[in-house]
């Protein structure tokens, strides 16, 4: 039981870190987008730097989860974050959550609960990869980001927020793997962690997924990046966690159930990404229709800009 309950502290400290740093970003002209000056605007914002500080803790906390459990149900589970950053958003707003979405976040729990109850994912581990596994598995799951970027650098407005999202959901979801390489290292001693590649290629990955994500809230609005960013990663988790970690799962008609509690919980993300709490909006009851929202898929500036204090 303990690696559940870890990755669900990890998905609130990565909530917390969305809601922080999707503030900072958002705030950033639309011509920095998937450039590095982006980063260097955003270190020099508190609030960014704040959603940092928790975005580490959730790392730290889901490092743990992935070296006591299998990465088929930590990832899952940390997809969960969604519905908990709509809740602290409610409250950080001083904002009632309305109907609407705590019945998402409700179907979203019971989605998630339900593909990790079909799949019942058990043994597995990162030792029992070969190097054949992580080459081929490494290289498809590189190829599909960087897919992704080049698609992404010639779309426009909610395309190209759509698939940022989606990449950098591969991306995290490639980090997860490298993490559960490197914790499963770590029973060897520390020095055979500094001196294996995993370590090394955890942090390039990483820090490649930090940039996408902040190049992905910054690209559009929450309902275009947010299904791609949370439904991705736990995916590409899954495929690591059953093609190269050996990892069992059920087969047969809990494939179907699978299945159905994966559109469920999909369905209420999209729900969930309209909701004007996690749009930046006071009020958890706004309009759904266009929020403001520029052609190019952005949001529109206000008269007011927000503070980071």
């Amino acid at each position: 039981m303990l690696s559940p309950l870890l990755a669900v502290l990890a998905a609130v400290a990565n909530a917390l870190a969305s809601a922080l740093q999707r503030k900072a970003a958002r705030e950033e002209p639309a011509e920095e987008n998937l450039s590095l000056r982006l980063v260097w605007h955003l270190l020099h914002r508190p609030v960014w730097l704040a959603g940092v500080l928790s975005l580490i803790s959730g790392f730290l906390l889901q490092a743990v989860a992935l070296g006591f459990g299998q990465i088929s149900l930590v990832q899952p589970l940390l997809a969960l974050d969604l519905p908990i950053a709509l809740v602290l958003s409610g409250f950080l707003l001083g904002s009632d959550v309305g109907r609407r979405e705590w019945g998402a976040s409700a179907v979203m729990a019971a989605g998630v609960a339900g593909l990790l109850f079909a799949l019942g994912p058990s043994g597995g581990a990162s030792s029992f990869a070969s190097w054949q596994g992580w080459l081929i598995g490494g290289t498809a799951n590189v190829l599909l980001i960087a897919a992704g970027v080049l698609w992404a650098r010639r779309a426009t407005g909610t395309r190209r927020a759509a698939l940022l999202g989606a990449t950098t959901g591969c991306a995290f979801g490639l980090t997860a793997a490298l993490i559960k390489g490197v914790t499963d290292t770590y029973s060897q001693g520390l020095a055979a962690v500094f001196a294996g590649w995993r370590l090394w290629a955890m942090i390039a990955v990483g820090a490649c997924a930090m940039f996408l994500l902040q190049s992905a809230m910054q690209a559009g609005r929450l309902l275009a990046t947010q299904p791609g960013l949370t439904m991705a990663d736990p995916v590409i988790g899954i495929l690591w966690g059953v093609l190269v970690f050996h990892e069992q799962v059920r087969g047969g008609l809990f494939i179907v159930l699978a299945v159905l509690a994966a559109a469920a919980a999909a369905a209420a993300v999209m729900v969930l990404s309209r909701s004007p709490l996690l749009n930046g909006s006071s009020g958890a009851h706004g309009d759904d229709g266009d929020d403001g929202a520029r052609p190019d898929g952005g949001e529109a500036p206000t008269n007011r800009p927000e503070q980071d204090g």
